[in-house]
């Protein structure tokens, strides 16, 4: 991925918004054969996943008379997205939530994170099947896909939910989780050709490119699976060695089925946990941030180094 994005560092001329034929190929390539995806698909490179997530609704309209559901326990950036727009949010992992205005949008987050849930096709079907009766576009934030320890993520764009059409979904991508790639701002979005042209038309205007020698490191690191291999079995090491030592020191982990974290409680508040460990040397985040529902829950990362996580591992012990 260095090399490919050395190659391409001679790059005076302004990048495509839409992504160069090399990338958007790779992209194509890798939603057919990773996502098990027949449906006729859009994409678009983004610069990274983040700013996607805030500003979508904005890029897709939406306002004060639209609602936009949003998980219970979420990633922070859906509200902040939802509310940069003037759009309404309402936390709900129902089908069949409603909030002030029509419901323009559903965001679905399997894995999740912090939770590390994964949403199983039966659930993901009856998401899609009730958007599509309201008009409703079903975003689906997929980062930490090629995660999955217990379970096996499925996207929304799967033939076995999608029925092999993409009309009215969107699946949102990052290479930060898969390539190790956070410092290049990699991710893109596929889905809906409509939907995903619209995008395309505004995010010219609005300036929203990524740099083209970061396009070819993305293309490089979608025709490649041995690293991600590598990458989960790095992963996946750390994962068991912090979840015996967390259950060993009293934790109860809950889902964490999939992602780059563990969801602990101690059955108490999360601030006190938050202390507990922080008084160890062992810093999480508390569950509070990623809505009411976490108040009793720690997300504990699997990002640390070999040798920090080993570190942890003792402290928990002592």
């Amino acid at each position: 991925m260095r090399d490919a994005l050395v190659a391409a560092a001679d790059a005076p001329g302004y990048p495509l918004t839409a992504g160069t034929t090399v990338l958007r190929d790779a992209v194509q390539d890798w939603v057919r054969r990773r996502l098990g995806s027949t449906a006729s698909v859009g994409v678009l490179p983004t610069i990274g996943s983040k700013e996607l997530v805030a500003w979508l609704p904005t890029l897709l309209g939406l306002g004060s008379a639209d609602t936009v559901l949003f998980p219970e326990l979420a990633y922070p950036t859906y509200d902040v997205g939802i509310r940069l727009a003037g759009a309404n949010g309402v936390r709900s992992d129902a089908t069949v939530a409603a909030g002030p205005g029509k419901t323009a949008a559903i965001w679905v987050n399997s894995p999740s994170n912090p939770t590390g849930r994964v949403l199983g096709v039966p659930h993901l079907r009856k998401v899609v099947a009730w958007a599509r009766e309201r008009g409703a576009v079903v975003v689906s934030d997929e980062c930490y896909l090629e995660l999955g320890w217990d379970v096996e993520p499925v996207s929304i764009l799967s033939d076995e939910v999608s029925d092999g059409d993409a009309t009215g979904l969107l699946a949102v991508h990052s290479l930060s989780k898969r390539s190790n790639l956070a410092g290049y701002r990699a991710g893109f979005v596929a889905g809906d050709p409509r939907i995903v042209g619209e995008l395309l038309a505004v995010r010219k205007h609005a300036g929203m490119i990524v740099p083209e020698p970061v396009q070819a490191a993305m293309a490089a690191a979608l025709g490649d699976v041995e690293h991600v291999r590598e990458q989960r079995e790095r992963y996946a090491v750390r994962r068991v060695a912090l979840r015996d030592a967390l259950t060993g020191a009293g934790f109860r982990i809950d889902h964490s089925e999939a992602g780059l974290y563990l969801w602990a409680t101690r059955g108490e508040p999360c601030w006190d946990t938050v202390a507990w460990l922080a008084d160890r040397g062992i810093l999480v985040a508390p569950g509070a941030f990623y809505g009411p529902a976490g108040g009793q829950h720690v997300r504990v990362a699997l990002t640390a180094t070999d040798e920090r996580v080993a570190a942890a591992v003792k402290r928990l012990a002592e």
